[in-house]
């Protein structure tokens, strides 16, 4: 038993993922709010260029999200991709950590850049600024993250012209977990979900109930000490392989992969792309298995392939019918 709390701990101290201590931490007091527990109105302030930050109340907690909005010029209805943050970070430092913001500086990628803040956790197991309610060790947290997430999308809808058949969910860690856990219970909005150096909570796994064939797409390390692609009963974490076969059966894939191996040699990485394909709706399940890589968000310079063009191409391959036409 103190093996297992000390592994819990050593977790919880090293989680979060794209923790820079060069950027200023931009979570604000998420004291309780004695207003309306869920009043739904918003005040957004323009942080940047086209990027506004939107505060409002959900649940009686103060919440918010970062919205980057598509290049002036774009034309037609834009998709809207959400990238979440690893336990303990922010949406600022995720947002700067995977830079998909730099895929909105052409009219040609017609999408809203959505970074969510998550909430502060205080349980009797651990404490945290910020995580995603998504099982596992964030087991008895009151936030309703799921509903959140779907208040959100209602109040963009509200304001911008978006494509609701084209709403995805990305993260690193723990926004990793929360995307499978937004597959599995916001199905009827979310189109397809990448997961980097997450995987799927025994919660999020044992009660799994999409409404559509997913699209799923997984990067992670074979040296991810925090996440071990071989799962852990302790953190109560689905092994990868386990993951991928829960979509794979779910969607209806082939039973076995196609799966190549490209060798960086000059980085010391190896990445081993197997692809599910057959699949209902014409979608398919991936997964990136990097040796060597350990808690990271993969980039070409180290580790052979980019996490986030991988993830942008995958995205703009389906909608929630499945694979574009």
């Amino acid at each position: 038993m103190k093996k297992s709390y000390l592994i819990l701990f050593l977790f919880l101290a090293s989680c979060g993922g794209g923790g820079n201590s060069n950027i200023v931490n931009d979570v604000s007091d998420n004291n309780n709010n004695d207003n309306d527990s869920n009043s739904n109105v918003e005040k957004c302030v323009e942080q940047q260029n086209r990027m506004f930050r939107c505060d409002f109340v959900h649940n009686n907690i103060d919440r918010y999200y970062l919205i980057h909005l598509p290049h002036p010029d774009a034309q037609g209805l834009s998709s809207v991709i959400f990238n979440l943050h690893g336990y303990g970070s922010t949406a600022m430092e995720q947002m700067l950590y995977t830079n998909f913001k730099d895929l909105t500086t052409t009219k040609e990628n017609n999408f809203i850049l959505i970074h969510p803040q998550g909430a502060p956790l205080n349980t009797a197991l651990t404490s945290s600024s910020s995580h995603w309610n998504s099982g596992a060790w964030t087991v008895g947290s009151s936030a309703d993250d799921v509903d959140f997430i779907d208040t959100v999308i209602e109040l963009v809808s509200q304001k911008y012209d978006i494509n609701i058949d084209r709403i995805y969910s990305t993260g690193m860690s723990n926004g990793g977990f929360m995307s499978y856990h937004l597959a599995c219970n916001l199905s009827t909005k979310i189109a397809a979900v990448a997961s980097v150096t997450g995987s799927m909570s025994y919660e999020t796994y044992d009660s799994c109930d999409p409404s559509h064939p997913t699209p799923v797409l997984q990067v992670h390390g074979t040296l991810d000490g925090l996440v071990p692609f071989d799962g852990s009963s302790v953190l109560r974490m689905k092994s990868i392989n386990d993951v991928m076969e829960y979509w794979r059966s779910y969607n209806s894939c082939d039973l076995e992969p196609e799966t190549s191996v490209t060798d960086y040699f000059n980085i010391g990485m190896s990445v081993e792309h197997s692809t599910y394909s057959n699949c209902l709706n014409s979608i398919q399940v991936e997964l990136y298995k990097i040796e060597g890589m350990q808690h990271d968000w993969a980039r070409e310079n180290n580790h052979g392939i980019s996490a986030t063009e991988k993830i942008w191409d995958f995205f703009n391959t389906y909608d929630i019918n499945g694979r574009i036409n």
